[in-house]
């Protein structure tokens, strides 16, 4: 059996985690100048990303403490089977890096579109400023949810890791992405990305490989849980309904503002190509070591009890602490902070964005002459008020991490995903069948999962991406589209050919 321990106090555990620390908010105020410029430069860096950087920041921003925390304690429950979990979105991101992405990057870039609902109103002409709204507030509503589960489970893993409550790990953790992201906004998020993505691949594949070696390989695992339960192995013991609801997660993909601004941040659109590899191999690299750190975890403490408080979710950092020295167990906690950071700081700009840029400086102060550099400060200071908001949630959120965040992945995947997609490929699409989808990805979303018997039989997401694409393309073949509409997607697509009858 694996070693148990900690290093909760220890000298050189502590002073590997703040070196992280130190150097993240090093990156905010280095790049605090360049992201004071203008809107532009603080919530989509100027569109000058290089394509290692968007293909990192994508990925990690995707995935959040749900794949530290969440992935690796769901297989530890699960088993094997929780690898459906991540192919959805594997493939689904592929997906977007290769035709979705570009198609958005080109449009955006011609329109001058900043954030999701300036592309929405741009692309439907919508002077009346609907889609802007009800998009906003979609965004805030679960935005604000998802950066709490991110603080909630920096909260988590303080308290396992360091001896910190809950609650003073939230606010630490809250504190420090507060800063950086205040400071340099887009570009520090993306810098920052790019280094946490390595932390994470180095946490999750090296964990599971040294625990493997001390345990005595992969058989004695395999021996292992096949005494403890045989369909621990089986990667269908969760039936075909289960894998759908699975592989369903990876539809929020197409869905989620944080994910979709790297694409529309990339220097050149053609540069997606070689992001779509270097994204995917890391993508695939950080599942399976999810999972097997699941797994190996549950060879090695088959009793749930032992685990912190009882909690899954504390699998990984309780692992680190049994089998790392201290140096090593620090740079580990790290990878835990480089998950909820890259997604946390990525959230907080796209709401911030949508309160300061689509509602204050589109509708509240249209046709005013606004500075580029107040409308930053404010932007900072939004920041700060929604970061206040996530915390407030997360001190009264009783969900555990997985579920929150997949609830708030969910809602946001029903709602834009259909919009998203078919506005960049169908011309027929109107306004009024991308009202119908937001209004009806949200509202399936929120009603399945206050349903007991519908929650049980499939994740939430997946009922409501199919009523909202049902909707979209019904709503939209029942009104009239923009008569710019063919001219809108040959623009974006200098391959697309349709003849109007």
């Amino acid at each position: 059996m694996g070693t148990e321990g900690t290093h909760i106090g220890d000298a050189a555990a502590l002073i590997a985690f703040v070196g992280y620390l130190i150097f993240m908010v090093l990156i905010g105020i280095l790049t605090a100048k360049f992201a004071s410029g203008s809107l532009g430069d603080f919530f989509l860096g100027g569109r000058r990303m290089k394509d290692y950087v968007v293909a990192l920041s994508a990925v990690v921003s995707g995935r959040s403490a749900w794949l530290i925390l969440g992935l690796s304690g769901m297989a530890y429950a699960r088993g094997a089977s929780a690898v459906w979990a991540a192919v959805g979105y594997i493939v689904v991101e592929l997906f977007l890096f290769l035709f979705v992405g570009k198609r958005l990057r080109r449009y955006t870039a011609k329109a001058g579109d900043i954030t999701l609902p300036d592309y929405f109103e741009s692309r439907f002409k919508d002077t009346q400023h609907i889609l802007r709204v009800v998009s906003v507030v979609i965004i805030v509503i679960f935005m604000v949810a998802y950066v709490s589960a991110q603080l909630t489970a920096g909260g988590k893993a303080f308290s396992s890791s360091f001896g910190l409550s809950p609650f003073e790990g939230l606010l630490l953790t809250a504190g420090i992405v507060l800063i950086y992201t205040m400071l340099g906004g887009f570009l520090a998020v993306s810098l920052t990305d790019v280094l946490q993505a390595v932390f994470m691949l180095v946490g999750l594949v090296g964990l599971p490989l040294v625990v493997l070696i001390r345990y005595g390989g992969i058989d004695r695992v395999v021996s292992q849980l096949t005494f403890i339960d045989a369909l621990m192995l089986d990667p269908w013991a969760i039936g075909f309904g289960g894998v759908v609801g699975f592989l369903g997660i990876g539809l929020g993909s197409p869905g989620n503002p944080h994910i979709l601004v790297r694409y529309m941040s990339v220097e050149n659109p053609t540069q997606l190509r070689r992001s779509a590899l270097l994204g995917t191999v890391w993508n695939v690299l950080m599942a399976w070591g999810a999972v097997f750190v699941g797994l190996i975890g549950r060879a090695l403490y088959p009793n749930q009890e032992v685990l912190p408080a009882g909690d899954t979710e504390n699998l990984f950092t309780f692992l680190a602490a049994g089998h790392f020295p201290p140096l090593l167990f620090g740079f580990t906690v790290a990878a835990i902070f480089a998950a909820i950071m890259s997604t946390a700081d990525s959230q907080l700009l796209v709401a911030s964005s949508g309160v300061v840029r689509d509602i204050y400086q589109k509708i509240v102060r249209s046709g005013r002459d606004l500075s580029e550099r107040r409308m930053v400060t404010i932007s900072r200071a939004m920041v700060l008020v929604l970061v206040l908001l996530a915390i407030g949630l997360g001190l009264i959120a009783k969900g555990l991490i997985f579920w929150l965040v997949l609830f708030a992945w969910a809602g946001l995947g029903a709602s834009f995903g259909p919009t998203v997609v078919l506005s960049l490929f169908w011309p027929r699409i109107t306004k009024w069948g991308v009202l119908a989808g937001f209004l009806s990805g949200t509202a399936v979303t929120v009603v399945w999962r206050l349903t007991p018997a519908l929650k049980a039989f499939l994740f939430e997401l997946v009922p409501g991406f199919i009523v909202s694409t049902m909707l979209v393309i019904v709503v939209s073949l029942l009104t009239t589209p923009p008569p710019e509409a063919h001219e809108e997607i040959q623009s974006i697509s200098p391959t697309y050919r349709f003849q109007r009858k």
